[in-house]
């Protein structure tokens, strides 16, 4: 689908889907660029000479959003959005049966083309190119099914990919000033994505656990999507600690991809935590919000992987080049020296010989 048929997609919209799409790429696009207005190049004298660091996008990139049993706008956005606002030249959305609010939101996020296509399907084309009607991507992002995750580890290598994403996971830390309601909701809103989604609570309250279990009864009367919500709430589960900061110790354990905190002074104890990939701190600040384009990324690191990475930014499309130059030989003679001697000792005669031919 070419960027002229995304933007005919675009215009043939309502006007309120235009202005719902364009609000929330806004955010996104300030926040992403406010990311990258904080990494800058370096540059540091060295013996003998100066090095530095360039800090420069990727040319290319694939967009994956998913495209189930609902099409899901603001994958697009969150991508194609943030690969634009790190400087990304080219960048290509894939999506299965695309609606026209998917086509839409492509256009608004700046979006090249779209490919229609789903699955590990998606990612090959994306990875591998289609000939000349679609070249080979850098760099492949985006949440998708366990299908999607197997063909973006196989590929990985060939091209980057920006993580290998599981099930949802949301963990509410709540105590007795925490209302139910929004708890339960907040556990379902994340329940409701796949029936493999972990809804967890870790609360100091046993009539925390007691009241939010009613809660969820209630809410899921109700809830059109109780088919898949259900199951994930079977699955997730609820931890009752000592205190609050027990409940801290147990989240850092976990990492879980998102991380509510629904606590008297919540602020302090969100600064505590650790290990997680979105914080919302406070029962205001729900996750949904997060999911809906807050301004910070909705996807996110799984299973635990929140312990050494961090979720989709502006960093994900980057590359840190670094670089040296010698302008004075003598200047830099401790460490040509110095060069020669460790080349030496790790028995690298080469190695040592090139170095001493600055000597």
């Amino acid at each position: 689908v070419t960027r002229d048929e995304l933007r005919a997609a675009f215009e043939a919209a309502e006007p309120s889907l235009q202005g719902l799409l364009e609000r929330v790429a806004a955010r996104v696009r300030t926040f992403a660029e406010a990311q990258r207005a904080s990494i800058t190049t370096v540059s540091t004298e060295i013996e003998g000479g100066a090095a530095g660091q360039q800090v420069v996008p990727v040319s290319s990139a694939g967009c994956y959003a998913p495209g189930g049993r609902y099409p899901l706008p603001s994958s697009v956005i969150m991508t194609a959005v943030t690969a634009r606002a790190a400087g990304v030249g080219r960048v290509v959305v894939a999506s299965p049966r695309p609606s026209p609010v998917t086509l839409a939101a492509a256009y608004v996020a700046g979006a090249d083309l779209l490919l229609a296509v789903g699955g590990a399907h998606a990612v090959a084309a994306l990875a591998y190119g289609l000939g000349d009607a679609l070249a080979p991507v850098d760099l492949i992002c985006g949440p998708g099914n366990k299908w999607v995750t197997a063909a973006k580890s196989i590929v990985s290598g060939f091209c980057g990919i920006d993580m290998l994403a599981g099930p949802s996971e949301v963990l509410v830390i709540a105590d007795a000033s925490a209302d139910p309601q929004v708890v339960a909701a907040d556990l379902l809103a994340q329940a409701e994505h796949d029936v493999e989604a972990r809804p967890i609570l870790v609360t100091p309250d046993a009539a925390v656990i007691a009241s939010v279990n009613r809660a969820l009864q209630s809410q899921l009367e109700t809830l059109t999507t109780s088919e898949v919500a259900i199951p994930a709430v079977q699955k997730g589960f609820a931890v009752l600690v000592g205190d609050i900061a027990e409940a801290v110790r147990v989240s850092d354990r976990i990492a879980p991809e998102h991380l509510e905190i629904q606590t008297a002074d919540a602020q302090a104890v969100g600064e505590s935590c650790a290990n997680y990939g979105g914080l919302f701190i406070g029962a205001h600040a729900a996750e949904v919000l997060g999911d809906y384009g807050a301004g910070p990324n909705h996807v996110l690191p799984t299973a635990g992987t929140g312990k050494y990475t961090g979720g989709l930014s502006v960093h994900t499309f980057l590359r840190q080049r670094t670089w040296m130059r010698i302008d004075d030989l003598v200047a830099a003679q401790r460490q040509v020296e110095d060069s020669v001697a460790l080349a030496r000792l790790e028995g690298l005669e080469g190695h040592a010989r090139a170095a001493e031919r600055r000597l």
